[in-house]
């Protein structure tokens, strides 16, 4: 049985875990969320506007940065994420990430013996342009297949 390692800013949806268990029927999910995305101010204002989210990205422009962000935290994320694959009866675990998610994932694919990476985001209008998503950087990094999900969406990133 192959283990898939899931990268997520965001707990995932019944949907990606259906797209997933369609995708890998049979296969073990290690889910990784990032403790601290490092999201620029004005990368999240421009990807609030693209989605038409005007409150968001008054909010991305107006946040404190001494507060913590609104939203669900990491540990919460990465819980979240994993009842929804022990729902759906899939075979699962996870943690989250210290640092930069990317520059942990040579290591997560050795220790667990992954054989593909499915990176599960918002669409981020900037990152995705120019090619600096965490998808098109792993693709960089890894010699193996990595797949980009948008969260709740029937598109590929």
């Amino acid at each position: 049985m192959a283990t898939i390692l899931v990268l997520t800013e965001e707990p995932l949806l019944a949907g990606d875990v259906q797209q997933l268990q369609q995708l890998h029927p049979g296969e073990t999910f290690h889910v990784l969320v990032p403790r601290d995305p490092a999201r620029s101010v004005v990368a999240s204002f421009i990807d609030h506007l693209s989605l038409g989210e005007l409150r968001e990205a008054w909010e991305a422009l107006t946040h404190d940065p001494d507060q913590p962000p609104s939203g669900t935290s990491a540990q919460e994320t990465l819980r979240l994420s994993l009842d929804r694959l022990a729902s759906a009866g899939l075979e699962h675990d996870g943690h989250v990430l210290p640092g930069d998610p990317v520059a942990a994932l040579p290591q997560a694919v050795h220790n667990l013996g992954a054989t593909e990476l499915v990176v599960v985001t918002r669409p981020h209008a900037v990152e995705d342009t120019f090619h600096t998503d965490w998808a098109s950087r792993a693709r960089q990094e890894l010699g193996l297949p990595v797949l980009h999900l948008y969260a709740g969406m029937n598109r590929l990133g």
